[in-house]
């Protein structure tokens, strides 16, 4: 098996050959895209809610020079809240509403045109399925081909990552996920390299700028993922203790990119985006949900919404990885590190109908699922328990195409 930790999206589409895993893995993203195209062909076009088209009349508005969206100089106009702080957005940056908006740029439609539905739907679809090629190149590289296609087919058939993807009673949430599953592997990535007998903060510059889109990505899109710089940090100094010193310059180099990104967004107005940093929420916690009951059932709900088959497979992985210490490595223990961090803090901000928290914890529990199954196929002894659970994800996936096709017009 392999067991190694490398670099999520640069290396998709590196000189590799393209052979039968690779057309598998594009055979079941181009399902997920028809997957998605289904579930936005039967989406009525006055189904856009209020809060969409705020944001993506704002993200017009500062593509065409007139300010900043989730800034006063354009929410003013569009919303009408009491308070003065309440003019920017707490939550996200202009990416945000910029993504939103870019298809529209170009084509010039009305909100009524179910072409607005496919063009506003059509940035989140692309991340989608590049999250789900990362998914399935570092599940393979971490796992061999088996974890790959477990990662994937997971993912691929999951309710409510397509859901994700189309805005179907969904915020955006995928953008922040991809970025955020970016910057974890990317830096793990580059700790791997610092060993290596050469500059290895000036050799790396290619993975800097990687991680910095990747933080970018994800802190843009949802300020509250800012929750990941520390256990990056955490992650690259415990990969390369020797290194510290270059581990902290890569990941302060990789926020300097961050920082002028997400000020571009800004359109490099500092005064707006201190104010916007001053606004943001970046720990967004309700500490007295840890004590609640419907927080944890929320998310159990949540959890089971991206396939039925994780009620039973995460558990299941999880008991393993505890009793088996052959599992117990970091390609293992990583992604059930962020699966908890994230899991936790959907159960601290319970009152939101959907979150990003969730989302991207639920991708991250793909990664484990796999890598437990991945080990369960090597063992001989449990080849009858691993052919069960292929079986399960088998089911899940079909279950998956059911539920699409009895959505009707």
């Amino acid at each position: 098996m392999v067991k190694q930790t490398v670099l999520p999206m640069s290396g998709i589409f590196s000189s590799q050959r393209f052979g039968k895993p690779q057309i598998f893995a594009a055979a079941l993203l181009l399902v997920f895209v028809g997957e998605c195209a289904w579930l936005v062909a039967h989406e009525y076009p006055n189904a856009t809610g209020e809060d969409e088209l705020a944001r993506v009349e704002e993200g017009l508005a500062q593509w065409r020079g007139l300010g900043v969206a989730g800034t006063p100089s354009i929410r003013m106009p569009l919303r009408s809240p009491a308070g003065a702080s309440q003019l920017y957005d707490p939550h996200h940056s202009p990416l945000w509403s910029l993504i939103a908006a870019a298809p529209l740029v170009i084509f010039h439609v009305s909100p009524d045109s179910i072409r607005w539905l496919w063009l506003t739907r059509s940035p989140y679809i692309l991340f989608g399925t590049l999250l789900g090629a990362s998914l399935w190149y570092v599940a393979r590289r971490l796992y061999g081909n088996a974890g790959g296609y477990i990662a994937l087919t997971l993912y691929c058939f999951s309710p409510a990552v397509i859901r994700s993807c189309t805005l179907w009673v969904a915020e955006p949430d995928v953008a922040g996920a991809w970025g955020t599953f970016g910057a974890v592997f990317t830096a793990i990535a580059v700790s791997h390299t610092l060993y290596a007998p050469r500059e290895v903060v000036l050799w790396n510059w290619r993975r800097i700028v990687l991680l910095g889109v990747s933080l970018t990505l994800a802190v843009g899109s949802q300020f509250g993922l800012a929750i990941i710089i520390p256990v990056l940090l955490g992650f690259m100094l415990y990969l390369a203790p020797n290194r510290k010193r270059a581990a902290i310059a890569i990941l302060a180099a990789a926020g300097v990119v961050a920082t002028l990104l997400l000020l571009a967004s800004y359109l490099f107005h500092p005064a707006l985006f201190l104010q916007g940093l001053k606004h943001a929420r970046f720990l967004d916690a309700n500490w007295h949900s840890i004590g609640m009951a419907g927080a944890y059932r929320q998310l159990l709900k949540e959890i089971a919404g991206s396939g039925p088959v994780l009620v039973l497979l995460f558990p299941a992985t999880l008991i393993v990885f505890m009793i088996w210490p052959r599992t117990r490595y970091f390609g293992n223990a990583a992604p059930l590190i962020m699966a908890f961090l994230f899991l936790f803090q959907r159960v601290l901000s319970p009152h939101a109908a959907g979150s990003v928290f969730s989302l991207t914890a639920v991708v991250f529990i793909f990664v484990f699922i796999s890598g437990i199954v991945a080990d369960l196929l090597e063992s001989k002894p449990l080849e009858s328990v691993s052919a069960v659970i292929v079986g399960l994800i088998a089911a899940n996936a079909l279950w998956g195409l059911v539920g699409l096709v009895r959505i009707g017009p």
